[in-house]
């Protein structure tokens, strides 16, 4: 169905509800799930988020200055990348990554171009640390990758399996959206992505899929055509 896909993985879903640090047995299904749909020709552009480490907008950054904090939390991605490298590599797949800070000694620079190259190839590539600047979400840096690398879709993994009117978690009475527009995300206030993320997909046509990390296959699944979730269009 998609030939080439950006997966945004949040650092909470990795945390698999923990809350901190990384699941080491979540993340090799996750390892699985995405060697399973490399072996279906589809390629992957990964974005990792770093709440399960630090988030700059938390109660633990609440006396930092917002600019140091967003690094933190920037570095904390880069950790979470580097674990999920280490999970694909072993079961036999090239996988790269790429962070927006410079680590020339556990990262590649992020050149649009050279990973453009390794998707031809086949490799895995982890877009890590953001936008490389403060102040915007891994949600909008997962959106940028997006459009730089000509993604046909933006899936966006969380904790939830879809989008509701309200957090489900804390109101039973939420309703699911099968289907929205961006501009309804924006209107309703619906707390999926940041609004800047939002815009950006919006205004360049890139449609979504919002589904459960939960059930093992799920990724696949949306690969191949099934509507898990819900899915946002332009």
């Amino acid at each position: 169905m998609y030939k080439r896909v950006l997966l945004k993985l949040s650092g909470e879903a990795l945390a698999a509800g923990s809350g901190f640090g990384i699941d080491a047995v979540f993340i090799h299904q996750v390892a699985t799930e995405i060697a399973a749909i490399h072996a279906l020709g589809c390629e992957i552009g990964i974005v990792v988020g770093g709440g399960n480490f630090f988030r700059g907008v938390a109660q633990q950054a609440i006396d930092m200055d917002r600019v140091a904090a967003d690094h933190m939390g920037m570095l904390s991605t880069v950790i979470n990348a580097i674990a999920l490298q280490d999970a694909i590599e072993k079961l036999g797949l090239y996988c790269r990554v790429m962070s927006a800070i410079e680590i020339r000694q556990v990262a590649e620079p992020y050149i649009r171009r050279r990973a453009m190259r390794h998707l031809e190839k086949g490799r895995v590539v982890i877009f890590a640390a953001g936008t490389g600047n403060p102040f915007f979400s891994t949600d909008t840096a997962a959106s940028l990758r997006a459009m730089e690398i000509k993604a046909d879709i933006l899936l966006k993994a969380t904790s939830v399996d879809g989008i509701y009117t309200a957090d489900p978690k804390t109101n039973p009475e939420a309703t699911k959206f099968p289907q929205i527009t961006y501009s309804d995300i924006l209107r309703l206030n619906l707390r999926v992505m940041d609004a800047a993320a939002v815009s950006l997909c919006r205004d360049n046509n890139m449609p979504m899929m919002v589904f459960s990390m939960k059930e093992p296959g799920n990724i696949a699944r949306v690969i191949q055509g099934e509507t898990l979730g819900s899915l946002v269009t332009p």
